[in-house]
């Protein structure tokens, strides 16, 4: 069982990882969440725990659900992200792909 500590370091470094997934400064989620920037880096070092509205504001900030915050292994939102870009550069390769092949049937 996970005692109250453990839960605070763990949502302390997932919300640091969704932050810098996102580029986002301390600064840029603390405004955006509408809380210190100290506060933000007390809940990322496990020292302070946040009300469940900051929470939520937070989590709205990230764009992730509040049970991701609290997951160890890899989210479906953090799949999801990898799979989308990896489609993307997939479809990008078959396109410039099929062009080049098309062009050279043109001529």
């Amino acid at each position: 069982m996970i005692c109250g500590q453990d839960l605070r370091t763990l949502l302390g470094r997932r919300i640091q990882f969704y932050r810098k997934q996102r580029q986002l400064s301390q600064a840029a989620l603390a405004e955006k969440a509408d809380i210190s920037i100290t506060f933000i880096s007390q809940i990322e070092r496990g020292i302070k725990y946040p009300t469940s509205e900051t929470l939520s504001g937070i989590s709205n900030v990230l764009g992730v659900e509040v049970c991701e915050l609290f997951q160890e292994a890899e989210t479906p939102t953090e799949n999801r992200s990898l799979l989308e870009r990896f489609k993307k550069d997939i479809t990008q390769n078959v396109l410039e792909t099929l062009e080049a092949v098309y062009k050279a049937y043109e001529r």
